[in-house]
Order: structure tokens, then C-alpha cells, then sequence
């Protein structure tokens, strides 16, 4: 079993930034990648970016890879997402997600789930 917190959401004005915190716990060895997604009100839940448990992958979706950036450190068991230049469309409740099979990119990949953390983003 593998259990996942987030922190780090609240609200921010537009053009901000945040980052958020996945603290993942349990057995971490059979993490293969984390990934962040998220769901905005009436929409479905949505791939952000993951990164391997070795750090040495990091995928990001088209829409936010160039005012996001996912790290892990490791000695921590902690996954940070950075998001910058915040926009009103990136409100959403986050989620974290870890994958124990492979490079998750759906939601459907992921095995495991944090409770989520609120974004808002005001314009």
C-alpha cells in the first residue's frame, strides 16, 4: 500500500504561482512514476505532469508544460509540482497519484490516490 498527501493549494491571483506537495508514504519502493492531475468543476479528471521515482523522467500535457515543472526529492518521499503564470483555467482540485506499473499518463494508469488539494485562480 502506498499513501499520498498533498498540500500546498489555495488562491491565487492570476499570473501567480504555487506549488504544491505530495508526501507519499508506505511501500514508496514499488512507486513507479507520481503524477499530478487534475479536475476542474463539470470536467473530468485530466493528466498534469508525472515524473519517475528516480527523477529521471518528468512528462508534461501541451497545455501547461511550459509553466510547470514536476520534481521529486527523494529523500523526502516528496513530489513538488511548481506551477507559474497561473491562469483562471488552471482551477482545479489537484490530485496526486502514484503509478507502481509504468509511466502513467491517464488517470486510469494511476493506483493509488491522495486525498486532492484545492487550486483557485482568480482573475
Amino acid at each position: 500500500q502506498v499513501q499520498l498527501v498533498e498540500s500546498g493549494g489555495g488562491l491565487v491571483q492570476a499570473g501567480g504561482s504555487l506549488r504544491l506537495a505530495c508526501a507519499a508514504s508506505g511501500h514508496t519502493n514499488t512507486i513507479y512514476s507520481v503524477g499530478w492531475l487534475r479536475q476542474a468543476p463539470g470536467k473530468q479528471r485530466e493528466f498534469v505532469a508525472a515524473i519517475s521515482w528516480s527523477g529521471g523522467y518528468t512528462y508534461y500535457t501541451d497545455p501547461v508544460k511550459d509553466r510547470v515543472t514536476i520534481s521529486i526529492d527523494n529523500a523526502k518521499n516528496t513530489v513538488y509540482l511548481q506551477m507559474n503564470n497561473m491562469k483562471p483555467e488552471d482551477t482545479a482540485v489537484y490530485y496526486c497519484a502514484a503509478d507502481t506499473f509504468g509511466r502513467g499518463i491517464a488517470a486510469g494508469d494511476y493506483n493509488y490516490w491522495g486525498q486532492g488539494t484545492r487550486v483557485t485562480v482568480s482573475s
